[in-house]
């Protein structure tokens, strides 16, 4: 009995790993060992009854809480848009833009990947659109099964990481830091693990040719009545919206914007000249634009506004994020609107899984508050603490203890879990070795998107197992009989990209700029020139004499 009381925090910690190991859900796993060691905590006497009458309090705080009405807002604007053909018509266009190279196709997947993820904030989303749009696309041209599967993968899971991702919600939520900050600490690494998928493609497709070819002559639809395809064309509109975006970037922006400021003012002014041009070259007939170069402007220009609506209006300090998602929501609906696509069908199954997913989200927070209130009445936060302190290499050896950690526990639990169980233990303790939270939960946060990738339990890689094709099939286009995708070709695909996310990972702990850019737009105070100066002639001014009570007070 000695031996219990004494590590009743590690021996409810154990209890809780075996409840999700044998198949509980989280939520109820979560609540049922909370209650349970605190009735046991409370018999033994290591506990007080009136520790439990804080639990109503602390539930109806999570349901007051305004920062998670951002859940809903961006899940709904996701599904919304996933629903109204935008990643269709990005994917097509973008595929045709880079389909003349070698591996043109998986970095267009890689670009509506970021695009989606910067718009929607939702893997299964992302997945499912690039696996039932791309997949087959890329079987039909002869593309590397294992390459297909695990670049839509991939790509799909930058929505965890490129705002507005929902789990950056979660853990600002959890570490008590500005959702505004996360997301401007985010946006850097979620962009440079873009391109380092870029990169892999490329290299891919120099080393082994044959895994990622070029579209053929006949799969290429844009062409000008010259015989060319209309690049040049589109070119020039790049290079003149970009000096655009440059010359009035410099008028309006201060050199002390921020780098996230900068880059959605940029994106903003870019797209809008390129609209702008478009939209009078197709009024009045112009001709001065290829086919090619009005299909990518059309299409690309509503989801940068979008962009700009919901993040640029956090990241310059108009809207706060639960509005910005708010916003995001109303401008999905205007987008599906404006394409034909919004009907009441589409808007019940939107509020439907949005509803869910959130209720989900509340369920869980609410059995972690409730494990969390007795975990820490047993000092299991304490235990927590002097375990990870007393690692060796101190700082760093405390982030590269959590990095393991977290990057093992992914390959049974997903991000949501990960988050509400572990965050709350590890948080306090980053905060006591100095550690920035924000640059602590982007490593975390792409760290945990590694759960969507790990064989066998990822859930990215069960989405595109759900769409890929199981069977022989003929294709439409080319009347050839394709084989199927086999669900170890999508464990081995996901490998290589595992390996570039704990790439990032190092990159992130080695690199703290890439994340610290966030206080750029902090005022800078010398603690060496701050001043106290305590007045100590008590009682002057007006106070210092006797005034007439008539004339009243000057």
């Amino acid at each position: 009995m000695d031996f219990f009381i004494a590590n009743m925090a590690p021996i409810m910690f154990a209890s809780l790993v075996v409840f999700l190991l044998l198949g509980f859900p989280v939520a109820f796993a979560l609540a049922a060992n909370g209650i349970l060691f605190g009735l046991i905590g409370m018999e033994l006497g290591l506990l007080n009854a009136a520790l439990f009458q804080a639990l109503p309090q602390r539930v109806f705080g999570i349901i007051a809480n305004d920062t998670l009405l951002a859940v809903p807002f961006f899940t709904f604007m996701g599904l919304v848009l996933e629903r109204s053909g935008m990643a269709e018509d990005l994917l097509e266009t973008i595929g045709q833009l880079f389909g003349t190279v070698r591996g043109g196709l998986a970095i267009a997947v890689v670009f509506v990947g970021a695009m989606l993820a910067a718009t929607t904030g939702v893997v299964s989303a992302s997945v499912i659109s690039m696996g039932l749009i791309s997949l087959p696309i890329m079987l039909r041209y002869g593309y590397d099964r294992r390459l297909a599967s695990g670049i839509i993968a991939a790509s799909g899971t930058l929505s965890q990481i490129i705002p507005p991702s929902l789990v950056l919600i979660i853990l600002a939520d959890q570490l008590g830091r500005s959702i505004g900050d996360m997301y401007r600490g985010a946006i850097v690494p979620g962009f440079v693990l873009a391109g380092a998928y870029v990169v892999f493609v490329v290299v891919m497709s120099l080393i082994k040719p044959d895994s990622a070819p070029a579209l053929p002559e006949e799969a290429r639809s844009f062409r000008e009545p010259n015989g060319t395809r209309g690049g040049r064309s589109l070119l020039v509109l790049m290079i003149i919206s970009a000096a655009s975006a440059y010359f009035a970037g410099q008028y309006l922006e201060s050199d002390t914007a921020p780098i996230d400021e900068q880059i959605v003012l940029s994106l903003l002014i870019w797209g809008l000249t390129a609209f702008v041009i478009a939209i009078v070259n197709k009024v009045f007939r112009l001709r001065l634009l290829s086919a090619l170069a009005e299909r990518v402007t059309f299409v690309m220009i509503p989801p940068l506004f979008l962009i700009f609506l919901v993040l640029g209006t956090i990241f310059i300090g108009v809207a706060t994020p639960t509005e910005g998602g708010a916003m995001g929501a109303v401008g999905a609906i205007l987008m599906a609107m404006s394409r034909k696509r919004l009907s009441l069908k589409l808007l019940k199954q939107a509020m439907d899984t949005t509803t869910k997913l959130s209720t989900f989200v509340v369920f869980i927070l609410v059995g972690s508050t409730v494990f969390g209130l007795t975990f820490r009445g047993v000092n299991g936060d304490l235990w927590v603490e002097h375990l990870l302190i007393g690692l060796p290499g101190g700082e760093y050896g405390f982030l590269i203890a959590v990095s393991a950690l977290t990057f093992v526990l992914a390959f049974f639990l997903d991000f949501f879990e990960l988050a509400f169980i572990i965050v709350p233990l590890l948080g306090p303790v980053a905060d006591k070795l100095g550690i920035d939270l924000i640059w602590f939960g982007v490593l975390l946060a792409v760290n945990m998107q590694t759960s969507f990738m790990h064989p066998p339990f990822g859930f990215a890689l069960f989405y595109l197992r759900s769409v890929a094709p199981k069977d022989r099939y003929r294709d439409k286009v080319t009347g050839k009989m394709i084989e199927p995708v086999t669900t170890g070709q999508i464990y081995r695909g996901s490998i290589p990209f595992i390996v570039i996310q704990l790439l990032m990972v190092a990159a992130v702990l080695l690199f703290p700029a890439m994340v610290m850019h966030y206080k750029s737009d902090a005022p800078e105070v010398d603690a060496s020139k701050v001043k106290i100066q305590v007045d100590t002639d008590y009682g002057g001014g007006i106070y210092d004499t006797p005034q007439d009570p008539a004339a009243g007070f000057k």
